[in-house]
């Protein structure tokens, strides 16, 4: 099981890399969809980390996800800019 990021800034995407997780940096919300649910689809990918700025914007989908039958767990995360109110 390995842990993926979909973050929308390379700051974040980067520190992660250090921690030996891989992602991607998306702009927009068709790119971060479709990363989204390619996440999700990768049956080798369990925890899928999302920056808050795109968990926001990604709502809907990520509700549909976590409903579903898949077995991944989607986690929100702060990005450089701290935690967004």
């Amino acid at each position: 099981m390995k842990y993926f990021l979909i973050s929308d800034n390379t700051d974040s995407a980067s520190g992660m890399r250090l921690a030996g997780v891989e992602g991607v940096v998306v702009a927009g919300r068709d790119e971060a969809r479709r990363a989204l649910c390619a996440a999700a689809d990768d049956p080798d990918i369990g925890i899928i980390l999302v920056t808050e700025k795109l968990c926001a914007i990604l709502g809907d989908e990520i509700e549909k996800i976590r409903n579903s039958d898949g077995e991944c767990l989607i986690v929100g995360i702060p990005d450089r800019h701290g935690r967004q109110q």
